[in-house]
């Protein structure tokens, strides 16, 4: 067994209290074989991660907010929830505040100011809504009671649990959303582990009280992701109405940039844009107040789906951080 992660568990466990779950029943179903499973490497300790789980509550809350997520609203609601006066506002303040350990970060890992920072505008209110359910609550309800993506979540259990020894994360009290992510800029546990950075090197990755680490982290998400620096995000895009069968091929829901610009032209879709013919491009379907509205999805664009996967998503950052460059320009 190693040592470090051992007692890197008992001490992450600190005052984890042995509340009964809200579901019937000593345990939460398949925690036994997630034991099993876990401590059989010997990395953790059966008693530990048992006293572990059985202090973790489940939360109908959670089951209800991940069953009914903001990115299943159309284009035009999804917007007005993040395309708003106070978070553009609350944006260019935060970005004059620190704009030293911006300008810092964003020359250091080659990504724009004002995408950092619609991330975390998006993701959090630049900090102030980092989220109340308590993190190993998240994930051990989403683990065990939500059946359509439990692998998942129980994976980020297991990614949890190894972070708390890295990072000395008191489990007994860090909160995070309702799926478990963390911090300013939101990390689940397994890109916190894979992508968190000590930009301020104190000897720790702290994504709730070091905003160097927040933001720097989320800056080496992107730039690991393969942001290209200075290219486009996305561009409008202008549909024949005689490309319909194309179309509807195109729009599969696969939003890694695969046909290059002469292609889609050649199926009737172009944009006003500038664009080489060979740059590769996704086509993009949101729903306007007036209608569809297509959008050219290029390399930049796919990268912020790797931090969320919905286009709703990618295309809120990257309008939030058209709208708070314009905003910090206008100082």
């Amino acid at each position: 067994m190693s040592k470090a992660i051992f007692f890197g568990l008992i001490l992450a466990l600190g005052g984890v209290s042995s509340a009964a779950t809200e579901q019937p029943g000593e345990s939460h179903p398949g925690s036994e074989a997630f034991i099993a499973e876990l401590t059989q490497s010997g990395q953790l300790d059966e008693q530990a991660l048992r006293s572990l789980l059985a202090g973790a509550e489940y939360r109908q809350s959670i089951i209800d907010a991940i069953s009914r997520p903001a990115e299943g609203k159309p284009w035009h609601e999804y917007r007005q929830i993040f395309l708003t006066g106070r978070r553009i506002g609350d944006g260019r303040k935060f970005w004059r505040e620190h704009a030293d350990l911006v300008q810092q970060i964003a020359a250091e890992y080659a990504i724009p100011p004002e995408v950092i920072l619609a991330i975390v505008g998006v993701e959090t209110s630049y900090g102030r809504i980092t989220g109340s359910y308590r993190v190993l609550d998240a994930l051990v309800t989403l683990g065990f009671y939500y059946e359509r993506r439990g692998a998942f979540f129980r994976g980020e259990l297991e990614e949890l649990l190894y972070l708390a020894s890295e990072e000395e994360v008191p489990l007994a009290e860090v909160t995070g959303s309702y799926a478990g992510a963390m911090g300013l800029g939101q990390f689940i546990p397994s890109s916190y582990r894979a992508y968190a950075v000590d930009f301020d090197d104190d000897g720790k990755r702290d994504l709730w009280g070091s905003r160097a680490d927040a933001l720097a982290s989320v800056a080496n998400y992107l730039k690991s992701h393969r942001w290209q620096p200075g290219a486009a995000i996305a561009v409008p895009a202008r549909v024949s109405t005689s490309t319909d069968a194309a179309l509807a091929e195109l729009l599969d829901g696969n939003l890694k940039p695969t046909h290059s610009i002469a292609e889609l032209r050649a199926l009737g879709i172009s944009s006003d844009e500038a664009l080489a013919d060979d740059i590769k491009a996704s086509v993009i379907r949101l729903e306007g107040v007036d209608g569809p509205e297509y959008w050219l999805g290029l390399q930049n664009f796919y990268v912020i789906t790797r931090y969320n996967r919905s286009p709703l998503y990618a295309m809120a950052v990257t309008q939030l951080s058209q709208a708070l460059r314009a905003a910090y320009a206008r100082d």
